[in-house]
Formats: C-alpha cells, structure tokens, sequence
C-alpha cells in the first residue's frame, strides 16, 4: 500500500534537519518508480548524437544566431518563442518572431530554484528573418518597453501575441515571474516601430500562482496554464520540498485557466473579471497552444512526459478532453504551425537541467523537438505501424514511449546538448519550412532551414 501523500511529506520535511537535495530524491529512483512511472524515463540519460536535424545535415541546415547588443542585453536563457503575424488585406505580409529571454535565469527561476536575487531583468527581442536564398541570418534585436513601470521586475516566461491586422497595433501578453509574485504584463507592439513594447497594464489574480503559459482567446482573453499549486515561493523549508515532490510524483495539482479582460463601468482601469477553471487535475502543465482553427487546445504535462489534447468550444471557452499523447522528454513549450501540425520541445534528462540550474560547471543538458499530427486513420492504425514509428531519427522516440492510435509522433531536432541544449520551444513557419529552437539555459536561437 502506497503511504499517504501526506505522511511522505512529513517524513521528508523532518529528515535531517531539513537539509534535503534534490540529488537525493533522484538517487532513490525505486521511489518515484512506485509512485511516478513516467518520470522515471527522463531520469535515465539517452546517448542523443550531437546533433540531427530532420530537414538535412544540421551542420549545413541549422545555426545559432545570437545578438551583437552590449552584455547587459544577452539573447540567451530564452524560453518561449511565438510568431508576430503582420497581415493587410487578409493576406500574411510579414512573420517575425517575438523571444523572451532572462538571463538572469541561474539566479532567479522561480519554478526550479534557486530564487537568490531578481534584480537582474530579463527582456523581448525581436528577430526579423532573413530572405530564404540569404546565407547570412539577421540578428535579433531588443524591444524597448515604454511605460513600463519603475522598480518592476521582468522575469519572462511564456508569451503570445495577436497579430496585427492592416497595420494595427498587437496585444502582448507575457507572463512575469518577479519578486513579490508572478503577473501577467500586457502590451501593444505596432508594425510602425517593431522593437517598441508600450505597456498597458499588469494583472493580478488569486488564480494566477503560478503561471506558465499562455493562448490567446481574442485580443483581451486568454488561457494561461499554472505549472503548481506548492512553488518555491513557500517559506523554508517548504518551498524547497513540496514543488519537487509535486513534480517527481506527478501529483495532477496543477491546472489551465481562463481569463476575460473587462472594461470597468465607471471609467476606471481594466480590471482581470470572468476567471474560469477550464482544466484541473494535470501534472505540471506547462507549455499551451491554441490550434489555428481555436478548437484545440494542447498542454504539455511535464511531469508525465505527456500532451494533453482538448477539444475547445469557441463560444464558451469550455474544453473536453479528447486524447493524451507520450512524447520521449519533459515537454515544455508548445506550438502549432499553419497546418494544424503541433511541435513539443523538452528536456529528455531533467538532471542535466538540474545540474545547470545548480551551477555546476561544464554542464549540459540535451534538446529534443517533435511534431505530433493526427493519424489519417486515427481510429484504427495497423499494430506494426504503432511500433515502428518516428525511425529516421537515431534515437526513435518509439525506444522511449508508446505511440498511441490517434496521433504520430516524429522527432524534428535532436542533440546531446553540445550542438544546442536545454530545448524548450520548437516553432515551425510552414511558409518557408524553417524552425526556430530556444533553450531554457543556452545562448541565441537555433535556426534550421531545410
């Protein structure tokens, strides 16, 4: 008989003196086995090859681009990436990417530690694409907040954007892990001046504990995932020990929210209103994204080394589970291309992430990037084609996790982290068939052309 959540707590709580690490929960992988099956598989390292790109030789295909700003202005420790549309007539004129980075990451993450100083801010930047026959990649640029108030830490993570329609200004939502608690800031980018962020406001709520990710509902509502209910933000020595138990036991605690923006009757600021659960009981959701037709709605769950499918309505922002995916990592961010196509990125070896977040020098840690469609024939699948699937890749996903009837899982990049490491979004312009790759500790963005 498994104990009670609670007595394990208690039990780990009081062992010597309090003095816990978290090298020594994972040293006892036999419990978090018992417990926690899936997250056993990113404890184990895979040999993952320096790099492999699914479009060609990843030495030819792909490079990292990084800024040429002063030092107080790094491109690295970035963590999500999105797509800024600009569209005049109903047509796609221009498709830039939006990056949030902090590198300031190793001292202030609220979500693994260590939280031990946050006045190093984090940032935007912008990155224009280059033309496809160009072998030289443009440089991404910082976007400068106008606005934005004094003394206001910024510590990125999650971000979307709406694109902007015939030369309008675009709504930014970015979610801020800073000092006292975490936000979400709110701001207006206009294709006139492309690296200018006008603040609108900040937004607070009881329900946002702590957010992660977030999909954009219509230019003043959004989903936002909260990654944990326990957060490091607890006083010692909780705040040390319930997050990771929530994490390596896979406790579903976490949930996705709703949020509508509401203009006040009486003239004054707008206001968070109209908050809704849309979805409870996930482990460690992380990474959200919207499909383009706005009825599905993906969310990793980290700690399972799972997607979750939801079928969404659009006139109520109700949403119904519809099917899980496995992926071979810790997914993080998601995203879907033009067609419908979603991309995961993650962690295959969480300890390596754990030892870069601690510090620990010459570490590195491994990046994995899939794309999940939907099977032709969802409902059947031949039993042979189940097994033997994602197999160009050196390490097939198939050696780690079950395929699953309704979707196919295959591997875009991969890299043992000396090429690229630490994976947390893949994005994919199904215009030009580039990917964009961010790690959560490396430095610039990965560019892979096919």
């Amino acid at each position: 008989m498994k104990l009670p959540i609670a007595i394990v707590v208690a039990l780990l709580v009081c062992s010597a003196n309090n003095q816990i690490q978290v090298k020594h929960l994972f040293a006892n992988q036999s419990v978090i086995v018992w417990h926690n099956p899936h997250f056993a598989g990113i404890l184990r390292k895979t040999a993952l090859p320096i790099g492999f790109y699914s479009g060609g030789d990843w030495k030819a295909h792909c490079q990292v681009v990084k800024s040429s700003v002063p030092a107080a202005e790094k491109f690295e420790s970035c963590e999500d990436a999105v797509f800024w549309d600009h569209i005049g007539g109903g047509a796609l004129l221009k498709r830039l990417v939006v990056v949030s980075c902090d590198p300031g990451r190793r001292s202030w993450n609220t979500v693994m530690g260590p939280l031990r100083d946050p006045e190093p801010r984090g940032g935007l930047w912008l990155y224009t694409p280059s033309d496809s026959d160009s072998e030289v990649p443009s440089l991404p640029q910082p976007i400068i907040f106008t606005g934005y108030p004094d003394g206001h830490d910024f510590h990125p993570l999650g971000l979307e954007i709406t694109p902007s329609q015939d030369g309008g200004s675009s709504s930014l939502f970015v979610v801020n892990h800073a000092r006292q608690r975490s936000y979400i800031e709110q701001f207006l980018l206009n294709p006139s001046n492309t690296t200018v962020a006008t603040w609108v406001r900040t937004i607070t709520s009881e329900y946002l504990v702590a957010p992660n990710g977030i999909a954009i509902t219509s230019p003043t509502s959004f989903y936002v995932s909260n990654d944990h209910l326990m957060t490091r933000r607890l006083p010692a020595p909780l705040g040390s020990v319930l997050p990771i138990l929530e994490t390596v036991l896979g406790l579903p605690t976490s949930w996705i929210s709703h949020f509508t923006l509401l203009e006040s009757p009486h003239g004054q600021p707008t206001f968070v209103a109209d908050h809704s659960f849309a979805a409870l009981g996930i482990a460690f959701a992380n990474g959200i994204a919207l499909s383009p037709d706005g009825r599905t709605l993906a969310v990793s769950s980290s700690s399972m080394m799972q997607v979750h499918l939801y079928d969404r309505d659009p006139t109520t922002n109700t949403l119904t589970f519809a099917n899980t995916v496995h992926v071979p990592f810790a997914p993080d961010n998601l995203s879907f291309d033009d067609k419908g196509t979603l991309f995961a990125a993650g962690h295959p070896h969480f300890p390596s992430v754990i030892a870069i977040a601690k510090g620990h020098a010459g570490a590195v840690a491994p990046s994995w990037v899939v794309s999940i469609s939907r099977r032709a024939d969802a409902q059947s699948g031949a039993a042979q084609d189940l097994k033997e699937y994602d197999i160009h890749a050196p390490i097939s996903a198939s050696a780690k996790v079950p395929a699953v009837s309704s979707h196919v899982v295959e591997t875009v990049f991969q890299s043992n982290g000396s090429m690229f490491g630490t994976s947390t979004t893949g994005l994919r312009d199904s215009k030009s068939g580039v990917h964009y790759i961010v790690g959560l500790y490396d430095q610039g963005m990965l560019v892979c052309k096919p």
